[in-house]
């Protein structure tokens, strides 16, 4: 049998002895003090709040405008569970959230999904920062979007990149800087998340040491991967790799086709145009 950790049955016990001698006003009081609740959110159950707008940091055309009192209250109970933090994420946010207020107050945030560090916000802005989990992404934005992304698109889409790097990185300089351009792929961008392209640079460098992920800095790199991508459904993805290199002044493009089959994904690169692409 598992023992049962000291401080949190002194918790327990302390939540019971409220529950019968007070309203829920007091427990939640109780839950604030303990570090189990914020009420910096709680604007929004007084209905001051007209509409919140979620904004994709990537893609400017991936918006959301919500006004529905039910969604804003869903809203604000994730964030009212959220643990307040001392620091903020470095990682560039994935969306922007703007709450509306009837006065016409509008109070920003930055949101990174999926960064659940106790110490680190991924929820904040200038005066705050929270830590805020997945809910938001799953049950909010996923709920809001009509969008239908390939399956399993946050492996998907970086195994294409390092396949083709398997492929036919042997024949790159390695005395030159190589960048992985995916800024420019604009179909695809309100797909890319902070956390997981994190994890794709620690495998990209992994291959190619002297390779980075560019981030507003083209002109840094003497060789450019620029990632197109030219279609996609649930279960087919289409992209053009583009080797860019600046010293000699040469581009040479590369196919990538996948298809889904079996619950995984067949991922083909090559110089010649596929039959289907």
């Amino acid at each position: 049998m598992k023992k049962i950790n000291k401080k949190y049955l002194y918790i327990f016990l302390v939540v019971l002895m409220f529950i019968p001698l007070s309203g829920c006003s007091k427990i939640d009081n109780l839950k604030v003090k303990m570090g189990l609740k914020n009420n910096d959110f709680d604007y929004m159950t007084e209905n001051k709040v007209d509409k919140i707008v979620i904004q994709s940091n990537r893609d400017p055309r991936f918006r959301f405008v919500v006004t529905d009192k039910g969604t804003i209250q869903d809203l604000n109970k994730i964030l009212s569970e959220a643990k307040v933090a001392n620091e903020k994420t470095s990682l560039e946010p994935d969306y922007i959230f703007e709450i509306h207020q009837n006065d016409e107050t509008v109070i920003k945030f930055n949101y990174v999904v999926g960064l659940q560090e106790k110490k680190q916000g991924n929820f904040y802005n200038d005066d705050k920062a929270y830590v805020v989990s997945k809910r938001i992404d799953n049950d909010i934005i996923r709920n809001l979007s009509t969008l239908t992304k390939p399956r399993k698109f946050e492996e998907l889409y970086y195994d294409t990149i390092l396949k083709f790097i398997d492929k036919y990185g042997e024949s790159f300089d390695t005395n030159k800087k190589i960048g992985v351009n995916i800024s420019d792929d604009v179909e695809v961008l309100k797909y890319v998340l902070s956390t997981d392209l994190e994890y794709f640079k620690d495998r990209l460098n992994d291959k190619l040491p002297n390779a980075e992920v560019v981030n507003k800095n083209k002109n840094d790199f003497d060789i450019l991967v620029n990632v197109k991508t030219y279609g996609y459904k649930t279960t087919i993805y289409k992209s053009i790799i583009t080797l860019q290199d600046k010293s000699n002044n040469t581009e040479n493009k590369y196919y990538v086709l996948c298809n889904y089959e079996d619950n995984s994904w067949s991922i083909d690169v090559s110089k010649e145009k596929p039959e289907g692409f």
